[in-house]
């Protein structure tokens, strides 16, 4: 018997064997396709890959701005592709070689509950073998959500996941759905030469971060050629001699948006449904797995982590969570801070978030302070050319408490570290003025937001 059976082989679930493993637990991991999960193979490490090139295609295109010129270059899309794969496979072998050197068994098939100790796991050419383990955790992840309208299922209509498996750019691209992935997906394929439109059902992109960079952002990307329509239905997709065209209604009444491509990044799904919750008796509600603070669900010895239990959908979300129920449920107390898990979205330029909005901040009757510093003001900004963005600070306006960091700009996907920092250790605006910061850098404009809390700025 083993001392853990683990389903799922994502973020939340490897990080879970290795940190049991590392407690001197036996542990199986089972897992139906690739270990790595959605985010390895089919989510962040291959659109990150595909972002660098887009990047480069960028200031391939603004080369002129820095005195460079260029001709005759272009876009090898094969060996854009073959890069992608290179890095995920060198990630998943390294992931791999972790297991093996910390001795946890993998098992490749569809995990399901039986009962409390036991999961039945399929392999693909449907033989099933029986596991007995003392504690099961359940870290099965998710997946792209579709779309239910007549014509989702028509050949070009892709998921996210299908999207990054395409042999040639499309000349037009429609994108239903203004989240993280179908507006970083939006940037690099408008990078890489495609006429990109968003369509978004709610009045704003991005309708989870903080509103200023929504609008700031939506400018900034229709500036770049982007076209986004918010506030629209999705009614139909349709298939002529021309191509597809995605049938939506907005303010102006029925519009019809041509495509070559259409692409569905409207959400996600949860993947439950196959692990055999309630004849195993454990507890669903709203399409997740309620857990408590050790990450128990309601069957004593079953545990649950990452996007099962709903909550941030995030790759490092599940990653800590995995961590903490290992731990947890070998004796050692610990937990993740829901308030300080960071958001990034990788788009031109970048975005990112930890903590409260202002809006939430105002939401919950907290008294508040905000300090913005726009990237007009500084420095470095200025030598890379992107100067077009702000950080935002958010704080108690009493106990001067940093309650949320936002940023929009170049590197705010490493810059929103020290925001999540300051969160997570309820620092104060003194805590933040306090150290001194390097110039000229980007993270002065952290300082500079802070100490435009109050009348303090230089």
């Amino acid at each position: 018997m083993k001392d853990l059976i683990i389903i799922g082989g994502g973020p939340g679930g490897c990080a879970a064997a290795l940190r049991a493993a590392g407690l001197g637990a036996k542990v199986i991991l089972v897992e139906r396709e690739q270990l790595g999960g959605t985010c390895l193979n089919r989510g962040c490490i291959p659109t990150k890959a595909l972002y660098k090139n887009a990047q480069v295609m960028r200031t391939m295109r603004e080369a002129v701005n820095y005195g460079i010129s260029l001709s005759g270059y272009e876009l090898d899309f094969p060996t854009v592709q073959a890069r992608k794969i290179k890095i995920v496979l060198q990630l998943r072998s390294g992931m791999e070689q972790l297991l093996r050197n910390a001795g946890i068994q993998v098992a490749t098939g569809s995990g399901r509950l039986i009962d409390r100790h036991t999961v039945a796991v399929t392999a693909a050419d449907g033989g099933v073998e029986k596991i007995k383990g003392s504690r099961i955790l359940l870290a099965a992840g998710s997946e792209d959500a579709g779309l239910a309208v007549p014509g989702a299922d028509l050949p070009g209509v892709l998921t996210t996941k299908d999207i990054l498996e395409i042999k040639q750019i499309p000349q037009q691209l429609v994108i239903i759905g203004a989240g993280a992935a179908g507006i970083e997906l939006a940037g690099i394929f408008e990078a890489f030469g495609s006429r990109v439109t968003v369509l978004e059902a709610l009045p704003r992109i991005l309708p989870s971060m903080d509103k200023d960079i929504s609008k700031r952002l939506s400018i900034l990307l229709k500036k770049k050629g982007i076209r986004i329509e918010t506030g629209v239905q999705i009614q139909r997709i349709c298939r002529d001699e021309n191509g597809l065209s995605v049938l939506a209604a907005g303010k102006q009444g029925e519009e019809k948006f041509p495509a070559e491509v259409v692409l569905t990044a409207a959400g996600r799904k949860v993947n439950i449904e196959g692990l055999n919750l309630a004849e195993a008796g454990v507890a669903c509600e709203h399409n997740r797995i309620p857990v408590d603070d050790s990450y128990a669900t309601s069957v004593s010895g079953i545990f649950a982590v990452g996007d099962v239990i709903g909550g941030k959908m995030l790759a490092h979300t599940a990653l800590a969570e995995g961590k903490a129920a290992a731990e947890s449920m070998f004796g050692i107390a610990a937990a993740v801070k829901n308030q300080a898990i960071p958001s990034c979205v990788f788009t031109f330029p970048e975005a990112a978030a930890v903590g409260l909005t202002e809006q939430e901040t105002r939401d919950w009757g907290i008294p508040l302070l905000v300090g913005s510093s726009p990237l007009t003001n500084n420095a470095k900004a200025l030598t890379m050319g992107e100067n077009d963005g702000f950080l935002k600070v958010v704080a108690d306006a009493e106990s001067k408490k940093i309650l949320g960091v936002h940023i929009l700009g170049p590197q705010a996907t490493e810059l929103i570290q020290a925001g999540t920092m300051a969160v997570e250790l309820g620092l104060s605006a003194g805590d933040i003025e306090r150290v001194m910061q390097a110039h000229p850098t980007l993270a002065e404009s952290f300082l500079e937001a802070v100490l435009r809390l109050e009348p303090k700025s230089i």
